[in-house]
């Protein structure tokens, strides 16, 4: 599963290639995603290697080729040009022969007081990373520890919330919302590709995300680069 810009970028170096037979630079890609930084781009590089979908050659500048394609892409399908394109069809049904979906399976009924709540992937209490968001699997939770309004879960990676009791491995219970109060150990998106568990702070109009292990440092952000995703409510570790 990929992230939407890690897609974007998968499709933008395939159809240059295609095109011309030769990777684009980083500046062509930072553009082509309207990314701010070059180290965006080289995390998600980094990203797609990991997951098998290009592979960098050795002693070639630029030189990478792609392996393959994500699996639900349509054949032939081709990418957008230009900034914020986004490479997804949804095909029309008129003139096609309608298969009524398979029946669903009954889902045992959850025991009262209790709330189900899918888990979206894994978040970042360390060095940032992308943000996952991917549905993938539930776990159920007390409705009275959850209280009002849409919550998620995410697994912790990193250690920089061990002075906060978060240890890597724990699940933590989030209650989406995009405010939050200086102090609050809050999801943050930084320049809409990575996303991290920290405390924030606010200083003016920047906004300080602070780690609660003292060998990671506080990072500051200026205005409009950090979206809050959600608060910490709750979280849940495994012995």
């Amino acid at each position: 599963m990929l992230t939407r810009k890690q897609h974007e970028l998968l499709m933008f170096i395939h159809e240059r290639l295609k095109e011309t037979g030769v990777p684009p630079s980083f500046d062509e890609m930072k553009d082509a995603l309207d990314l701010r930084s070059k180290s965006g781009i080289h995390r998600l590089i980094t990203a797609l290697e990991e997951r098998g979908f290009i592979r960098r050659l050795p002693n070639r500048a630029r030189a990478m080729e792609v392996v393959r394609l994500p699996d639900s892409m349509t054949p032939g399908l081709a990418a957008p040009r230009g900034k914020g394109f986004a490479p997804s069809v949804i095909e029309g049904s008129l003139g096609k022969a309608q298969t009524p979906p398979p029946p669903r399976a009954a889902e045992p009924e959850m025991p009262a007081g209790i709330s189900t709540i899918p888990v979206m992937g894994r978040i970042a209490a360390g060095v940032p990373i992308e943000a996952i968001q991917t549905h993938s699997h539930t776990i159920s939770v007390p409705q009275d520890l959850i209280g009002r309004g849409e919550h998620f879960a995410l697994e912790v990676r990193g250690d920089s919330m061990i002075e906060a009791g978060i240890l890597d491995g724990d699940t933590v219970l989030i209650r989406r919302t995009d405010s939050a109060e200086s102090g609050d150990i809050v999801v943050a998106l930084v320049d809409d590709e990575e996303a991290t568990l920290k405390r924030l702070r606010k200083k003016g109009a920047s906004i300080a995300l602070e780690a609660a292990n003292p060998a990671y440092e506080t990072r500051i952000f200026g205005p409009g680069r950090v979206r809050v995703q959600g608060k910490l409510v709750a979280l849940f570790r495994q012995y």
